[in-house]
């Protein structure tokens, strides 16, 4: 199926059994996302659930991407926007609220600065709605051992949103809840990373973006709400072992040569110490999911070393300001900051 309409927006919509999120959060989005010059899509990841029938019930005027099994969260996207035509397109989640006006700033963003080619939204938590959600807030960032964190996150810690991240800046990364971004670029760089299935694969596109010198920022004038969650929740050994081998592969792929090694080596006892922590206070599956995490990034590294290689040959920033030159970890326990306006700046 290919959209070949010419408005200026795709809102593309990954889902896979997800019918009762999308009946709850649809209705904003449709509601909010001007037909004139917005499509709202959703791209259906072979669900088995009554998805279809519940979209062609309740939502008409929403278009679908029929896919033919469950490609995962990355490869998804990618074969959904090979059918998007549009200039930009965003990657939404299926368990977001938007609220007026939500295209407008990322839009306006793109139009008039060229170099610009990813924006994110301000990412409020939708069960605790003074609070930033976890996954994006207000803009991301990495430190030097490929811990991300955001303005108005580090580690666990959230913070209450009282407007203190309300200017643009420009981020590492963009969330992958709710990413703007170019298409023609998006489908350039190779669009996320299909290996990765889910979970950092949007920092590891970003990150190739920003190597390349282009831009990404955060808008905080248009505002969302994230439930998250909603595949994998926080203490699934499932989650812990696509963090921890997705990180370790992202950091394989983007790094410059002069810090593979150090970072690695350091990597090495900083997880192990995760895994050590996890088993102490219980959680021995997800300690578990740690090692399993690292043995199998050793056994994918032959697969990615082309990556890696394109990606040195492609990168024309050697210093990237938003890819921090501390670690968050230090940072964090042994300098007790524990909120974005207290690391340094």
């Amino acid at each position: 199926m290919e959209i070949t309409k010419s408005k200026k927006i795709a809102i593309v919509i990954l889902n896979w059994n997800g019918s009762a999120l999308m009946e709850r959060y649809l209705p904003s989005v449709v509601r909010y996302s001007p037909a004139e010059w917005a499509d709202v899509i959703v791209a259906d990841n072979g669900s088995t659930d009554d998805s279809l029938q519940m979209l062609a019930d309740k939502f008409p005027s929403v278009q679908i991407i029929r896919m033919d099994k469950n490609y995962g969260f990355a490869e998804g996207y990618n074969q959904a926007l090979k059918h998007i035509t549009h200039p930009y397109c965003v990657l939404l989640n299926s368990d977001v609220e938007v609220t007026p006006h939500w295209l407008e700033a990322p839009c306006r963003l793109l139009d008039t600065q060229a170099d610009v080619v990813a924006v994110q939204p301000k990412i409020k938590a939708d069960l605790q709605r003074s609070l930033f959600e976890y996954a994006g807030a207000s803009g991301g960032f990495m430190d030097k051992y490929g811990y991300p964190f955001c303005r108005g996150r580090l580690l666990h810690v959230v913070e209450a949103d009282k407007g203190q991240y309300d200017s643009p800046i420009d981020v590492l990364w963009a969330t992958g809840a709710c990413l703007f971004i170019r298409t023609d670029i998006y489908k350039a760089v190779g669009g996320l990373d299909g290996d990765f299935f889910a979970h950092q694969e949007e920092i590891d596109l970003c990150w190739r973006l920003r190597s390349r010198g282009h831009r990404l920022v955060c808008t905080p004038q248009s505002v969302i709400y994230h439930k998250g969650g909603g595949t994998l929740n926080a203490e699934s050994p499932r989650k812990t072992f696509l963090n921890f081998r997705n990180n370790l592969l992202m950091l394989y792929k983007n790094l410059p040569e002069k810090d593979l090694k150090p970072v690695m080596r350091l990597r090495f006892w900083l997880d192990y110490l995760a895994a050590l922590k996890f088993f102490l206070t219980g959680h021995a599956a997800n300690a578990r999911a740690v090692y399993q995490a690292r043995r199998e990034f050793y056994q994918l590294l032959p697969k990615f070393e082309p990556k890696r290689l394109e990606n040195q040959q492609k990168t024309i920033l050697s210093e990237i300001p938003e890819l921090k030159s501390y670690s968050l970890l230090w940072q964090f326990y042994v300098r007790g900051r524990k909120h974005y306006s207290d690391l340094p700046q």
